[in-house]
């Protein structure tokens, strides 16, 4: 799995998806898995990273589960009348894959799993999608918390949302992380926007 990595927020409606098409926009090596899409209402998340990165349809893998509601998933499934299978959500055998997270790191999947359970047998780095404005460090230090807790690497954090170095600086330094890049609002949202973003504010990742 080499090349491969995690993008999870600290809530729900972060930026994840946004993210994850900025990292498509720019790595033509990478594909986008988003294992569990909860709510098929208007555009699905790997639909949106299709459109703003513009990449080929076979860089972009089909859900393993696809959830009527957009509720958390163990909720969304058992509305549906399915019981999700972790035996489903292996990883596919591919190097350089996104995988995009359902909600936070403490969504539940099913009765017995966490979405955090999850990352653990994946073992893969960790890209934290937050938001830049109040509450983010709060919510930012509990996902750095947990996720060190169960001895997840963690390869940086990312803020999204209007600038706020304070917010920034605070969650940098209490959670003794690194900010890697940050995705300002833009007038416009389409590959073209979010390479410049890239050039603009990112870190090149490493692994």
């Amino acid at each position: 799995m080499k090349g491969s990595f995690i993008i999870a927020g600290t809530d729900t409606n972060i930026g994840k998806t946004v993210l994850s098409a900025l990292y498509m926009s720019v790595r033509e090596d990478l594909s986008y898995w988003k294992p569990i899409q909860s709510g098929l209402e208007g555009e699905t998340d790997s639909i949106v990273v299709r459109r703003i990165s513009e990449c080929k349809p076979e860089r972009v893998l089909p859900e393993a589960y696809r959830l009527s509601r957009p509720l958390s998933p163990h909720l969304s499934a058992r509305l549906d009348g399915v019981e999700i299978d972790p035996k489903q959500l292996l990883l596919p055998k591919q190097s350089g894959l996104i995988i995009e997270t359902a909600g936070g790191v403490l969504v539940p999947i099913n009765e017995n799993l966490l979405q955090i359970d999850l990352m653990k047998t994946w073992a893969l780095p960790v890209v934290i999608a937050a938001r830049s404005s109040l509450g983010t460090i709060n919510h930012s230090l509990l996902t750095i918390e947990a996720l060190r807790k169960r001895d997840i690497s963690i390869a940086g954090l990312v803020m999204i949302g209007e600038v706020n170095e304070e917010n920034e600086k605070a969650v940098g330094y209490y959670g003794g992380i690194e900010i890697i890049g940050r995705i300002p609002p833009v007038p416009i949202m389409n590959k073209e926007s979010l390479v410049a973003i890239y050039h603009e504010y990112f870190r090149t990742l490493t692994f």
